[in-house]
């Protein structure tokens, strides 16, 4: 099987492992944590980060960190991964779901104007605005947006690190910004996230409140903690990936623009958006297919010849779990929902894998039937 997105292991991961396994240093604490911080931070563009057990709690933290209290509303995508609403709830507050366009599939900044002068508008205390599949939104707009309001951007960058915005490194927009480093991230640490701000005491509270908030060695504690502390264990992996980040973004954009051109004559699919101000990370390229029927047919068809693709994000709002929210939608995530399949997009993904891939990509193309556009 081909798989989709897997960590690709070939730098000093080993090596760095036995380090720790040497050094004893294997939980919440050590060097590779620091480090792992210090050189994340330098590569978004910002002078803190606060490493974390996963994506989800660095967006925990980004809300407390950006002031977001039990009973606030927080706009978000309605076209995004679920741990970013739920990130919201865990912070005590409700998610406000705002379409995403079509031209990136990324936060809407027009309908977040419109979420802001609804009836909902005045309890908005924070807007997550998502890199959807390592492709920047329009953060000048949407930061101009947030300014005008008075309120904080959070910048939830989970899948694209290396990715830009008009030169500037995701990661680096906003009060608060987070990288995710899962299994099948461009850069992993075996599971983990980061923090990013530039706000020093922000960061020194976001670290603290990540360790149980802990007060010194006599068990004394000053406020709810959590046990959010990444491992030196997962650092030591992701130390690891840094240093070949350019080497598997490169194969990654070499990968996406392969399919880019495969594309060219296709009827049932087309390729993702190409945002002028975005140089993506290449994380999971995913192609729109004409109707959801397509998109299932495109999944059997793949699995049935050893190559894994899935169907991508659905909406939020639809969802019973979210029933309770309130949505600004202009139909552009619905249209979405059901629709996207990711392609292997790993950079250990070898050339002949790729062949295969593109091969077997045109031949369901071809077994299209016209019914089914």
């Amino acid at each position: 099987m081909i798989p989709l997105s897997i960590p690709d292991l070939r730098g000093r991961e080993a090596e760095y492992l036995a380090t720790c396994v040497d050094d004893n240093w294997v939980s919440s604490a050590g060097p590779f944590v620091t480090s792992f911080e210090t050189e994340t931070a330098a590569l978004a563009g910002r002078k803190f980060g606060v490493a974390t057990v996963n994506g989800t709690a660095a967006l925990h933290l980004a809300l407390i960190g950006a002031g977001v209290q039990k009973g606030d509303h927080v706009a978000v995508p309605d076209w995004t991964f679920a741990a970013t609403a739920n990130a919201v709830h865990h912070a005590g507050a409700i998610p406000l779901f705002v379409d995403v366009n079509s031209d990136s599939w990324t936060l809407d900044p027009g309908q977040l104007e419109r979420a802001f002068d609804s009836s909902k508008g005045e309890k908005i205390k924070a807007v997550i605005v998502v890199d959807t599949l390592g492709y920047t939104a329009d953060m000048d707009k949407l930061a101009g947006v947030c300014l005008n309001r008075g309120v904080p951007l959070i910048e939830d960058a989970a899948g694209a690190i290396g990715a830009t915005y008009k030169g500037r490194p995701a990661g680096s927009f906003g009060a608060f910004s987070i990288f995710s480093f899962n299994g099948n991230k461009t850069v992993t640490a075996g599971g983990g996230g980061m923090v990013l701000t530039d706000d020093g005491e922000g960061a020194s509270y976001l670290s603290h409140l990540s360790k149980q908030a802990r007060t010194g060695e006599d068990y004394e504690h000053d406020a709810i903690g959590f046990n959010y502390r990444m491992t030196n264990v997962n650092a030591a992996i992701g130390i690891a990936q840094l240093e070949r980040l350019v080497e598997m973004l490169e194969r990654r954009r070499e990968i996406a623009l392969a399919y880019d051109e495969a594309l060219i004559d296709c009827k049932a699919m087309t390729p993702p958006p190409s945002p002028s101000w975005a140089n993506p990370s290449g994380w999971l390229y995913s192609v729109r297919c004409a109707n959801a029927e397509v998109a299932s047919s495109m999944v059997e068809h793949f699995r049935a010849k050893k190559i894994e693709v899935r169907k991508f994000w659905r909406s939020l709002s639809r969802q019973s779990v979210y029933s309770e929210s309130a949505a600004i939608l202009s139909g552009v995530s619905q249209g979405l929902t059901g629709t996207i399949v990711s392609l292997p997009s790993s950079s250990s993904l070898t050339d002949k894998e790729l062949a295969k891939v593109i091969s077997v990509l045109k031949s369901f193309d071809d077994s299209v039937v016209p019914k089914e556009l």
